[in-house]
């Protein structure tokens, strides 16, 4: 993919995950205001449950995009470059397998759900698991990609991470 499109791809996820968190924090004070003022309004609770699930994912993706997930390096950095590589490969090899299983498994939860109706929201229960599928691609997609970094031998060490000076 050119790296414009994946550049504005990124923005957008990144101005997704913004309004996810705005609309999560306006849907939650909502329902505290109302259960205050002994009006509840009953789709607050499932909405913020919908928007956590979507906010998460869209953060899933931002932290895959930017390669900041948790990952300890300890043992492979004491490695030689060559069987570090082969671990690099490794791990993401995994990660395209792990990518798909889930973008697999969304997949059928969407197909699962998609004639159920919400409880208090009048949307289909398959909104819940879209996400889940746009997050495998995600994971599958940038691993594949770092699979082939790594073949090159372009595995960057770990200070050159980004976000590696925040952890350490």
């Amino acid at each position: 993919m050119p790296r414009p499109l994946v550049g504005a791809c990124d923005r957008a996820a990144a101005i997704v995950a913004c309004v996810l968190v705005v609309a999560l924090l306006g849907v939650v004070t909502l329902g505290v205001v109302t259960r205050a003022l002994g009006e509840p309004l009953i789709w607050t609770d499932e909405g913020s449950r919908f928007l956590m699930v979507w906010l998460a994912v869209f953060g899933w993706v931002l932290a895959s995009r930017k390669r900041v997930h948790v990952r300890i390096r300890y043992f492979q950095d004491k490695l030689t470059p060559r069987l570090h590589r082969a671990v690099e490969i490794a791990w993401e090899v995994s990660l395209v397998a792990f990518g798909v299983l889930v973008t697999g498994y969304g997949v059928a939860l969407v197909i699962r759900n998609h004639d159920l109706e919400a409880t208090s929201l009048p949307i289909s229960m398959a909104w819940m698991y879209v996400p889940m599928v746009l997050a495998g691609l995600v994971t599958a997609l940038q691993a594949a990609s770092e699979v082939v970094e790594a073949w090159r031998g372009h595995v960057p060490p770990h200070s050159a991470l980004p976000g590696a000076a925040d952890i350490e």
